[in-house]
């Protein structure tokens, strides 16, 4: 294979985006050949901006056009295994968007999709890319900062006022979205936290839901995470504070390590606290601590990274940053920060998360929707609708 041809399933906000850096080049050896959407006038502002590339209605005409190798699911949630699923019925390789969907039931039915066929299947988890997460990464897994004794991640810099929630038919309820904050906003921290730390084993959680808006999802959330090896880790998300913070606090036996204003700082224990602890003699002391600025800068090629990744694995065989099997991790992360709620702020056994009764509970806040959106279509399995 000498070069890519991607197919682009929805035209919209992430879509339109996709199919620019193709357009400008930014991605060698990949093109965009086809592009695909179910609103009348998305497919005409793509065939106005494209001329020469392919337009279609629906995605089973695009899957079957035979004019791509890869289709990139960019729809609203619900409909992301769906269409990734029918993606691979076709032979057809697959990048999907975050969150890999909703609830974990209809993931591993993807990811079981991904497995029987053998299609290269990857996640538009772009963070992944970002130098300061992958140097973290790096010094967790070659053991450089010892036992990991706390995590610590305020993501609130989400802001989004009331017009935002109100400026698409299906933002921000359990019908059309399937959450708020966490399904929305907090995919790619959610990844990255296991990404860098592992899963937790236990969940327990407190989340708001319409705290702040005329909404019925989560705008505010504080969930805390247990580690069988005695980590421990708080998670605090919101779109409803302004100004916001980012800032991911890891504390461990070498010291800590904090990400905050672009800026990565590691304050190095020169011996590790446990080995202090073990030898020092006196009443009060603690072990001397460098404050090092880690030469790590920038954001890494986001979008534009993931998808030379993917070509790349095509064309050469090479592993992916960004597996989409992985989707499931984050997302099961964040249905048990809900479920939690749900259920009483009740600790979750994350390794055993119990799967159908979660979708069960979300069936019913669906059904149980008291936001009128009637004029858009159920976004849930059984949608006979296509893109």
């Amino acid at each position: 294979m000498d070069k890519v041809r991607y197919g682009i399933v929805g035209y919209g906000n992430m879509g339109t985006s996709h199919v620019a850096h193709f357009a400008a080049g930014d991605i060698p050896k990949a093109e965009v050949t086809a592009i695909c959407d179910i609103a009348e006038a998305r497919r005409d502002a793509a065939k106005e901006k494209y001329p020469d590339i392919p337009v279609f209605e629906n995605a089973a005409d695009l899957y079957a056009s035979g004019l791509c190798d890869v289709v990139v699911i960019a729809v609203p949630h619900y409909d992301h295994p769906k269409l990734a699923i029918e993606a691979f019925d076709a032979g057809l390789n697959v990048i999907t968007e975050k969150p890999a969907g909703v609830y974990t039931k209809q993931v591993l039915e993807m990811n079981e999709a991904a497995k029987k066929t053998g299609k290269l299947f990857g996640i538009m988890y772009n963070q992944r890319t970002n130098p300061m997460y992958q140097k973290i990464r790096e010094m967790v897994k070659s053991g450089e900062l010892g036992h990991i004794k706390r995590i610590s991640w305020i993501i609130t810099d989400w802001y989004r006022p009331q017009s935002y929630h109100d400026s698409g038919a299906w933002r921000s309820t359990w019908k059309t979205e399937g959450g708020g904050a966490l399904i929305n906003q907090n995919p790619h921290q959610l990844d990255l936290w296991q990404w860098m730390f592992g899963m937790p084993d236990r969940i327990t959680s407190h989340v708001s839901f319409g705290k702040y808006y005329d909404i019925e999802v989560e705008d505010d959330v504080t969930a805390y995470f247990e580690y069988d090896n005695g980590t421990t880790g708080t998670y605090i998300t919101s779109t409803g504070e302004a100004p916001g913070t980012n800032r991911l606090e890891v504390a461990c036996d070498m010291g800590k390590i904090v990400v905050e204003n672009d800026q990565m700082i590691f304050y190095r224990n020169v011996v590790s606290e446990r080995e202090f602890n073990k030898n020092f003699k006196g009443v009060f002391g603690s072990p001397e601590c460098w404050r090092c600025e880690l030469p790590v800068s920038g954001k890494g090629e986001q979008h534009v990274g993931i998808f030379k990744d993917f070509t790349k694995a095509l064309i050469t065989g090479s592993e992916l940053l960004a597996p989409g099997e992985e989707g499931i991790n984050g997302l099961t992360v964040s249905n048990s920060i809900h479920y939690s709620a749900w259920k009483g702020s009740i600790a979750v056994d994350v390794k055993n998360f119990p799967h159908d009764e979660f979708y069960d509970i979300l069936c019913d806040k669906i059904k149980n929707s008291k936001v009128d959106k009637s004029n858009v279509r159920q976004r849930t399995e059984d949608t006979s609708g296509t893109y």
